[in-house]
């Protein structure tokens, strides 16, 4: 975690209940200014832009925003548009939908709306993201593995996220998917890194001062691999199975966080 972290992030696992109770959400909605909010949607990672961007719209509108601006740059053009970058300088939270996150970091990166959105976030402006906008959060994302599969060494795709989070790897529909085993593998690559893994309809929100707590209704497995002591990752035969002794994990749920500094869970008050 870096001192250039200003915002708040609120990462979700993808599939957040959006018409009942709408816990995450309206989390959400409180902390970018109630109704007197204004929320930039960014539909950039999937290929039905119009309406994930007017679902999120009417979703937001129900939980009283008054304000939203969805932004539908799906082009590398479309980033680094005047009127594009202009849409962005009054959000006072910015939402990525799920989708694809290599659209994102692809049409994003480099692009005068790419630096905006890490202006405003350094400013203090809340950035927020659900299943493919939760991998896209930290500096290194995960792209493809295998699901529901046993883990397997050299099966890991990976590219530069946003780079909103240092220090994490972020995996969603965790549980959901059979996910363990991929984040294992993203964990037994860089040990120095911590795995984090969101269920659906469950989020952290992370703080400015490098701590998160859970949100939501189900469960955030953290992977410390710090005390591994060995691993079969970066031997020959790469698509043998993985062998990882000693990493520390943890499975947290609502009630639950964990200090990025001190990398401890602790519970809330």
């Amino acid at each position: 975690m870096g001192n250039k972290r200003k915002g708040n992030l609120v990462i979700i696992g993808g599939a957040e209940d959006k018409y009942g109770e709408s816990t995450i959400l309206e989390e959400v909605v409180n902390m970018v200014g109630g109704e007197d909010a204004i929320i930039g949607i960014f539909t950039t990672a999937t290929q039905h832009p119009e309406e994930a961007g007017e679902e999120y719209r009417d979703v937001f509108m129900r939980l009283g925003v008054r304000d939203t601006e969805i932004l539908n740059i799906n082009t590398r053009d479309d980033a680094n548009r005047d009127e594009n970058v202009r849409k962005l300088r009054d959000v006072t939270g910015f939402f990525f939908t799920g989708g694809d996150q290599l659209r994102i970091t692809s049409i994003l990166g480099g692009t005068r709306t790419c630096e905006a959105l890490h202006h405003a976030f350094s400013q203090g402006t809340a950035v927020i993201g659900t299943s493919a906008g939760a991998s896209v959060m930290s500096s290194t994302m995960i792209v493809e593995g295998n699901s529901n599969d046993a883990a397997r060494k050299c099966t890991l795709k990976m590219a530069p996220g946003l780079s909103l989070v240092d220090g994490v790897i972020i995996d969603q529909h965790f549980d959901q998917r059979g996910r363990l085993g991929r984040l294992l593998c993203g964990v037994a690559e860089n040990p120095g890194v911590l795995g984090i893994g969101i269920d659906e309809d469950t989020a952290i929100r992370v703080y400015p001062e490098e701590y998160f707590e859970v949100l939501g209704s189900n469960a955030v497995t953290v992977i410390d691999g710090r005390s591994i002591i060995s691993t079969n990752v970066s031997e020959l035969q790469p698509d043998e199975i993985l062998a990882i002794t000693n990493a520390s994990l943890h499975v947290l749920s609502k009630g639950y966080g964990f200090d990025f500094k001190k990398k401890e869970v602790f519970r809330l008050h």
